[in-house]
């Protein structure tokens, strides 16, 4: 069996970051959202994994590597544009052959793996096998409807009346039925080649579809409140640990401090990670923040966000729920005159706090 995992697309939920970055490789915890998935597929006994990539191929590339670092053996496959997850199938054919295959939403976290749906998939052999969860608001995303035994009768693409409230997790898993599938289907009014409609296709040629809801979490962090979400959750299950230095400071709860990082006269109340070579100075960093490499926090207060690689904050009383990109300048604004300004008509009466 074989993994497809889709790093491709423009990220536009997340821009301006993803101007300059690529959405898979912004970080939870400081690791980027993209190896969660990769080590998934690998503790799930998959060996060989095709990435498709696009505008952002050489910064996938760079970071992954020929994937031995997460035990992989990993092609690139490149996709002309963002078409769709059924186009990146297409585009993936000669790679894919005729094996099955798990196909993943490199922006997508799961919790607990993939283990058990791929162990029943391989058990029931099904033409595909969907993943599934509640939601509250399911018209964000493709619904699945199910019969009476659990098999998948019907999907749709963001319904304006879903027929149930389980959406589509972004791991599907597929015999080399799909091939014929994403052939057969047209593209969608978005000009995308949609992967339900192909797995649509396949319940309605009577192909065996399956599913099973997921008892872990699950979050598409396609845009800044879910990775703050998505962050929270990576940090609740950190131990504490410090390969830093800290000077003068109190540090309380899990408290990750990475080598070569300096935390002096500062409070840290976790869970927080503290990246390499970062200083933390005369600063509060408060619970479920993460902090990359080399950042300079400084007289200031942090919480509740995420900052990436060389950032620095100086001077800034409390931040919060942000994500600040990487080698930003966060500083107090200049001090203006206070002044009001004002057109009082005849016989007015005006009150100024002053």
């Amino acid at each position: 069996m074989k993994a497809l995992v889709l790093a491709g697309g423009s990220g536009t939920r997340l821009r301006p970051i993803t101007h300059t970055s690529a959405k898979q490789l912004v970080p939870v915890a400081n690791k980027p959202v993209l190896f969660y998935g990769l080590e998934a597929i690998a503790a799930a006994g998959i060996k060989d994994v095709g990435i498709v990539v696009g505008d952002t191929s050489r910064e996938i590339s760079d970071a992954v590597g020929d994937g031995s670092e997460f035990g992989l053996d990993v092609t690139y496959i490149p996709q002309s544009a963002p078409l769709g997850l059924a186009h990146a199938v297409l585009v993936s054919r000669d790679y894919l052959g005729d094996d099955d295959f798990a196909m993943y939403l490199g922006d997508n976290f799961v919790v607990g793996g993939i283990d058990r749906p791929i162990r029943e998939f391989r058990a029931h052999r099904p033409d595909a096998h969907l993943l599934l969860t509640h939601v509250s608001d399911p018209r964000a995303f493709g619904v699945a409807e199910l019969d009476a035994s659990g098999r998948v009768r019907g999907l749709e693409e963001k319904p304006a009346h879903p027929k149930s409230d389980l959406a589509l997790v972004g791991v599907y898993l597929f015999s080399s039925a799909i091939h014929e599938a994403v052939r057969a289907v047209k593209p969608s009014w978005r000009g995308e080649l949609e992967i339900t409609h192909a797995v649509q296709w396949l319940i309605d040629e009577g192909r065996d579809v399956r599913s099973s809801q997921i008892t872990g979490y699950w979050k598409d962090t396609g845009n800044v409140t879910d990775m703050l979400e998505v962050n929270r959750l990576v940090l609740e299950t950190i131990e504490p640990h410090c390969d830093g230095l800290v000077e003068n400071s109190e540090i309380i709860g899990r408290v990750r401090i990475e080598e070569g990082a300096v935390v002096r006269n500062s409070r840290v109340v976790g869970p927080v990670v503290i990246g390499a070579g970062t200083v933390v100075a005369d600063s509060y960093v408060g619970p479920f923040t993460s902090i990359a490499e080399e950042c300079l926090v400084e007289d200031s207060e942090l919480e509740f966000s995420i900052v990436l690689r060389g950032a620095s904050i100086t001077g800034v009383r409390r931040i919060e729920a942000s994500l600040i990109g990487r080698h930003v300048q966060v500083t107090p604004a200049p001090p203006v005159p206070h002044a009001h300004r004002l057109v009082l008509g005849d016989h007015s009466r005006a009150q100024i706090s002053s």
